[in-house]
């Protein structure tokens, strides 16, 4: 028998004593996690170091976090500073509110220090880590659900997703089931993270061509969740703050991918930061 709807959780924090554990944390860390074991199958099946996959999360990981809710509170300032507003939850980042954008960006910044620290070359890190970003992201979207958050506008679809009234925006509070929104996302992630790993296997993209692909499709997904999403959120003319950024990374993702497709017909691919060349463009590689 076909559900009516999606019923959301009652809880998204559970009590184990003292220590709280909460759905949203959990989620991303559990993203984290996958990310780390993809990317350091990958890594290592282009003959890099074991390991190094997980010494460079310890970068990426807190400077994604800190970027990802610094893009949340500066692109809606309003949630956090003002009449009636605490400053003081800006910080309060176990109730939600990172901003994927901020957490790519800074992210990234992380990895590119680690990569220096240990003497390899930054794309094909990226390249390895594409697919299992995706995944982590998808993952994530899981503390949303807990959460009752970030869903999109009201239908009466079989797979429509309850929200208790409490989280329910101001002029929907009649509706009672919403467009899953973290459901569409993560399975575009993990049809896109699968498509990444058939592509690089077919044609072989180093070179940051992979993580540009891992660009250009999260962000054609976001761009459809993002039009479905009703949550309160500030617009530049007709579109939310949000479209305009995936219209802008996607067009980013493209330019990277050209210019690195330039890149992989002309030199070969280097693991290291050094003159030894472990891995070039036409060689066979196995990713996982």
């Amino acid at each position: 028998m076909i559900p009516a709807s999606i019923p959301s959780p009652a809880e998204s924090v559970w009590h184990l004593g003292p220590l709280p554990l909460r759905a949203y944390a959990l989620a991303i860390i559990l993203g984290a996690v996958l990310a780390i074991w993809i990317g350091e199958r990958r890594y290592q099946a282009k003959g890099g170091r074991a390991g190094l996959i997980g010494d460079i999360a310890i970068w990426a990981i807190p400077f994604g976090i800190v970027g990802g809710r610094l893009y949340h509170v500066m692109t809606d300032p309003q949630l956090y500073f003002g009449e009636g507003r605490d400053p003081v939850d800006a910080l309060k980042i176990w109730e939600g509110g990172l901003g994927i954008w901020g957490a790519i960006a800074l992210g990234a910044v992380g990895a590119l220090i680690a990569c220096r620290r240990y003497g390899v070359a930054f794309w094909p890190v990226a390249d390895a880590l594409a697919p299992g970003l995706l995944v982590a992201q998808g993952v994530g979207r899981l503390g949303n659900y807990f959460n009752q958050e970030l869903f999109g506008r009201p239908t009466d679809l079989p797979w429509g997703l309850e929200i208790a009234p409490q989280f329910r925006p101001e002029g929907f509070e009649q509706f009672t089931t919403f467009h899953p929104t973290f459901l569409y996302e993560l399975i575009w992630n993990l049809i896109a993270a699968a498509l990444i790993v058939w592509l690089d296997r077919r044609y072989r993209l180093t070179h940051g061509r992979a993580f540009a692909v891992y660009v250009m499709l999260y962000t054609a997904g976001r761009l459809v969740t993002e039009a479905l999403r009703i949550d309160t959120v500030n617009h530049i003319g007709p579109f939310r703050l949000n479209i305009w950024t995936t219209i802008i990374v996607f067009a980013g993702g493209l330019v990277l991918y050209l210019w690195a497709r330039r890149r992989a017909s002309e030199e070969p691919e280097r693991l290291t930061r050094g003159e030894d060349t472990t891995l070039t463009a036409g060689e066979d590689t196995e990713s996982a």
